[in-house]
Formats: structure tokens, sequence, C-alpha cells
């Protein structure tokens, strides 16, 4: 029997596959993908005088367009399902933001100091809003949301909503939302559409494509229990970073010298890389792709992102042009064969071998480049800007799996920020500082010279 006949869609839901993935993970409410600190944080400079009853009454608006945000996830032995409850207020919490000095350092540790608290994904609505005031009219706005209900997506989505419920509730005249597609239609229509034609294409690309692959491992400094993650000392922390203007210019020059993207070019340096601390010459490096390929579904919120496993051979490759060729190659190909992982994985059932040994876990790595990450928007009487550049490290933060996870952003400015999460109890900060110098240098070095032969492959 499949999983649409077990379930009364009408209130019992099916997960989306992307969901029952992270079941496989689960560790209890209080570690893992269900714990405390899988959430997703975003921050919001707001300027303009700040109207906290409008705000709250926003907040409400956008939990009752968004089911994703009340919904809970019911993990049970026999059978798994979603099931989305009546709208509620989610928390708001309201405060002042002291000290000295320049308020977008301030801005920021306030948004690191929001990001190392919890949110219970029991306790719905899964949203929570936090706001620190400079003074009257300038102001820090947090979106707080449990990962398990949202993604990266998902939050410029929420706070494009809630920006326009509030110019509404002050009484502005703006335009109409569009119309939101929930969360529930993705995983029914999902699940109903199992074993298609694109579906047995997609799983021949990559049974083809990682046939006798596994993916990238490293070493830990700590190597532990492998039930390490649910010990109550576990932290995610996260160092920031940031590489000079000259080597984004370099990058985006490379790249589109060779029809490429900047996320390629990225993504060929990363194996250089990962050949030099590993020795390893076939490459398979875990990254995200969004999981929206269906375009009424760029409205909705809900936790959609996909880990794609993104395969390059070094061997044979001369120059550092040869690589970025291949990395090129590698990712219009995933791109056009999308599909959740856990199908991957059915097709590559040896992917994931080197992170069950002891003392290996994976690194993942990704470019953020985002369409909706705007300088600054003015909706009604408040000017809303994004806080995307982070530059301030944290012991604690979101959490993620055992392992590393790289992402580089490419923002408004000419430089690259980026940050790497790791797990505290395996990395050492030092050996975490030195990975992103190592980086920083094998980066330059490709860019500035992508015909001169390469060492070591």
């Amino acid at each position: 029997m499949g999983i649409l006949e077990k379930l009364d869609t009408a209130s019992r839901i099916p997960l989306s596959m992307q969901q029952d993935f992270l079941c496989l993970f689960d560790k209890g409410d209080e570690a893992g993908p269900f714990g405390p600190r899988y959430h997703i944080v975003d921050g919001w400079r707001l300027r303009g005088r700040l109207d906290v009853d409008a705000l709250r009454s926003a907040l409400d608006d956008v939990v009752a367009r968004h089911e994703a945000l009340r919904t809970t996830i019911v993990r049970g032995d026999d059978v798994r399902y979603q099931e989305v409850m009546p709208p509620g207020s989610p928390a708001l919490v309201i405060g002042d933001i002291g000290g000295t000095g320049s308020r977008d350092i301030r801005a920021e540790e306030f948004l690191n100091a929001v990001e190392a608290e919890t949110i219970d994904a029991r306790e719905l609505p899964v949203l929570r809003a936090v706001v620190g005031r400079f003074d009257d009219r300038d102001a820090v706005l947090v979106l707080v949301v449990h990962h398990t209900a949202a993604d990266a997506w998902s939050m410029h989505v929420i706070m494009r909503d809630l920006a326009v419920c509030y110019a509404r509730r002050r009484g502005h005249d703006v335009p109409d939302l569009p119309e939101v597609v929930q969360y529930r239609e993705f995983a029914i229509h999902q699940r109903a559409s199992a074993g298609d034609a694109a579906e047995a294409r997609a799983r021949g690309y990559w049974r083809d494509e990682l046939r006798g692959a596994e993916i990238v491992a490293i070493a830990t400094d700590h190597p532990t229990d492998p039930n390490r993650s649910a010990d109550a000392s576990f932290y995610t922390g996260w160092h920031r970073f940031v590489y000079e203007t000259q080597l984004r210019a370099a990058t985006a020059q490379l790249a589109s010298a060779m029809r490429s993207s900047p996320f390629m070019v990225l993504l060929a340096a990363f194996a250089v890389f990962v050949n030099r601390m590993t020795g390893a010459t076939d490459v398979v490096t875990p990254t995200f792709m969004p999981g929206r390929g269906q375009r009424r579904m760029q409205n909705t919120v809900g936790s959609f992102f996909n880990f794609v496993p993104l395969r390059i051979d070094l061997a044979g490759c001369a120059t550092f042009r040869d690589v970025v060729e291949r990395a090129r190659a590698t990712c219009l190909g995933a791109y056009a064969h999308e599909v959740p992982l856990a199908l991957v994985l059915q097709e590559a059932p040896g992917l994931m071998r080197p992170v069950a040994e002891a003392g290996r876990v994976p690194c993942v790595f990704q470019v953020v480049q985002s369409p909706f990450m705007l300088d600054r928007d003015v909706v009604g009487d408040v000017e809303y800007s994004s806080i995307w550049r982070r530059t301030l490290s944290q012991p604690v933060g979101s959490d993620i799996p055992d392992g590393m996870l790289w992402s580089l952003q490419l923002g408004p400015t000419d430089d690259i920020v980026g940050q790497l999460g790791f797990s505290s109890s395996l990395f050492d900060g030092g050996t975490v500082t030195a990975m992103v110098a190592e980086f920083r240098r094998v980066l330059g070095e490709v860019v500035a010279a992508p015909d001169a032969p390469l060492s070591g492959i």
C-alpha cells in the first residue's frame, strides 16, 4: 500500500520526500533535525517608526497565509505525516539594543545572539520574531523559523509578505500579494508523481553519474562516539570571513570567459582544495539546490531544498581550466536531473559509505547569489534592508548535521562573504581558520593562472 493510500489527506498529509529524509536522522526533540537549534535565522534593518500592534497583526496574517508555519510533523513508527493546525499568533519579543559604536556591528551582534537561542518544533506556529530597537526610527527585526518548515528561499517570501501585511495594517495602499500554493500540495503532488517518466530518467542519470562514487569525507580533530550529536554539549560554531574584491573579480572574469557561473568556478576550486587536503582525485561534493522546479511553488513557504552530490573527476586535468570545464558539465547535468537525495541514494547506495567511518564527516559546499538579496526596499512607511553581510563569528549558532558547511555569499558588495559551520565537538577553531586561509590561497592561485599546470593531481 502506498503512502497516499495509508493516509486520510484531509487531515493526515503525507510528508514530502525532503521531510521524510530528515526523519531518517531523527534524534528526538532535543537534537538533530527536530532539535531546538535546527532553525533558520535571518535579520533585517528597519528604518521608520515601528507600530508594534500592526507588526503583531501582520505576523498573524503571515501565519494564516502560509500553512507550513502552523504544521506539525508526526513521526510515528508505522506512518509519518504532517498535520496543519489552525492559525495562531507567533511569539514577538521587543527590546532595545544597547551599547556604543557602530550600529551595523551591534545589529550583527544582536542577530548572532538571537541565533544562539532555540525554537521548539512542537510549539506552533514555528515562527518567532525578535525586534531590537536603537531608537524610535531604527530597529533590527530577526525572524526565526524551524528548518523543518522553511528554507532560505522561504525566509525571503515570509519577509516580503510580512512587509506588505504590515503596510496594509498601517493603512497603506500596496499591491496585492501573489496567490500562494500551500506546501501540502507540493507533498501530495510529489508522492503522486513517484515513478513517472521524469523520475525514471533522473534515476538513470544518477545511477550512471555516481557509479562507484563516494562522498567527500574529512578527518575530524576529535573522533568521538557516532552518537555525539545527541549529547547536550554538541554545538555548531560559525566562523565568518571575507575574501577580497580582487578575488571575486578574478572568479567572475574566469566564469564569464568559460561560459560558466561563479558557482562552477568556486566549486572547481573547492575540488582542487579537497584534492590537496585529502589526495582524492574523484571528488564528490554535496551542495544545495532550491528544489522548486514547479514555478507555482515560488511563493510557497516550506522545506524544499535538496542535497545534490556533484562529482568532479580530477584525473587527467592538466590545468584549472580543465577542472572548470568538468565542473560545468557536472552542474548542468545535475540541474537537469534534480530529484530528492533519498532517490539518488537508492541509485548510489555506496555514496555515503565514508561518513559511516569513525572520525570522518561530510563537507557540504554552497554559493549563495540570491535574487532576493536586495540592498533595501521601501514598503509603506518602512525601509527594509537585509542583514546578509555577516562577518562576526559565533561559538553557537544554527545547527547543521555532523561535519562542515561552507557557504559563500556573492551579495551586492564586490567581495566574497563566507561562513564555515562546523561541529564544535569535532573541530578546533584553529583547524577551521587554517582551512579558510588555505582555500583562499588555492582559489587565488587557480583563478589568477587558470592555464598553469596543476600540481598534485
